[in-house]
């Protein structure tokens, strides 16, 4: 798993970096002489940045600075890199002591994204800024697209904006059931149009869980039916 990784992201398999980066400091803690992922994660929050608003300022020429905050938001974020992560199977990778690979810490949404950026700090410090940016494209590319091709990233925004065009107060999210271990949890969510639920969706945050909400109730129709079924309510 830890070769596959390194492939992906163009990082040399014999790069002292990539262990580094794999290391999570509950096995720092058990094993003296080695080092952590957290300088790592920290300068490839940075990488990450740049790059990400290098790719923007190119795709989409005409944007603001507001825009292209929005856009980097959905694209650099805990979830959206833990997504990545999970699809890679990620967690297996990871180093982690006893005590935290007993409970599962790997598998936790912050450690995958964290992990994510000391992999693309690694990429940069092995390669340098062409490296990075090529490990950046991989981990973001698949949201690019989809952004640069006009598919909506955010489906809690383009659910408000349908509304809106509508004259509809937005959408109202609810918890209606959560639970996994405290570094892992997952959360059961609900939106509504009016008093009607238009759908529902899973996350490990509460965020993911609204959105994925959201992009039930896109997907099926239920909230234009919601809002059909009330003009037709209250026409005279």
């Amino acid at each position: 798993m830890r070769d596959a990784i390194a492939k992906a992201l163009g990082i040399p398999p014999e790069s002292p970096y990539l262990d580094q980066a794999l290391t999570h400091p509950s096995f720092r803690n058990e094993r003296n002489g080695t080092t952590d992922n957290q300088r790592l994660e920290f300068l490839g929050d940075a990488v990450l940045g740049f790059c990400v608003s290098d790719l923007l300022c190119q795709r989409f020429p005409e944007a603001d600075e507001g825009e292209l905050t929005r856009r980097r938001a959905a694209l650099v974020n805990a979830e959206a890199l833990a997504e990545w992560a999970r699809e890679h199977d990620l967690a297996n990778a990871i180093l982690l002591g006893r005590g935290a690979a007993a409970s599962h810490l790997g598998e936790g949404t912050n450690v995958l994204a964290d992990t994510v950026e000391a992999l693309l700090a690694a990429a940069f410090l092995a390669g340098g800024l062409d490296a990075a940016r090529r490990a950046c494209i991989e981990v973001v590319g698949a949201r690019l697209s989809a952004m640069t091709a006009g598919v909506s990233t955010d489906p809690k925004s383009e659910l408000q904006e349908k509304l809106q065009a509508r004259g509809v107060e937005p959408p109202q999210y609810e918890v209606l059931d959560t639970g996994g271990p405290a570094h892992d949890p997952w959360f059961h969510v609900c939106v509504r149009v009016g008093p009607v639920v238009v759908g529902e969706g899973r996350g490990h945050s509460k965020r993911s869980a609204e959105r994925a909400a959201a992009a039930n109730a896109l997907e099926t129709g239920n909230w234009s039916k919601a809002v059909v079924a009330d003009e037709l309510e209250v026409e005279p």
